[in-house]
């Protein structure tokens, strides 16, 4: 199994930058594929970043490419999501997530058998 603990979430004003980490721990938690996903009220769940679990091969939503990085330390456990130039429309619980299921980088949050608790982004503008 796979536990996954966002952090980072907070309140900012648009144009300003804000950065989540997620830490993974368990026995598969190395070399998988990795992702942060957000869910906006009354939307439904979005992928916005995906990073391999072998090399840094990337992934990025049209919605916010450009505005975001996906960073991984594999010797930490950790998976960084740096976003900037944030928007009202950002606003949304972020979460962490992880598939044990396929190396692939899917979008499909189906494909995600492991999530985070989400932490909360909330921009004013």
């Amino acid at each position: 199994h796979v536990q996954l603990v966002e952090s980072g979430g907070g309140l900012v004003q648009a144009g300003e930058s804000l950065n989540l980490s997620c830490v993974a721990s368990g026995r598969t938690s190395r070399n998988v594929v990795m992702a942060w996903f957000r869910q906006a009220p009354a939307k439904e769940r979005e992928v916005v970043a995906i990073i391999s679990g072998t090399d840094t091969t990337t992934w990025y939503a049209d919605s916010m490419k450009g505005r975001i990085a996906i960073l991984r330390d594999n010797a930490r456990n950790t998976v960084a999501l740096r976003m900037n130039s944030l928007k009202s429309e950002d606003t949304a619980v972020y979460y962490c997530a992880a598939t044990s299921l396929t190396k692939n980088l899917v979008n499909d949050a189906s494909w995600y058998n492991y999530w985070g608790q989400g932490t909360q982004v909330t921009v004013s503008s």
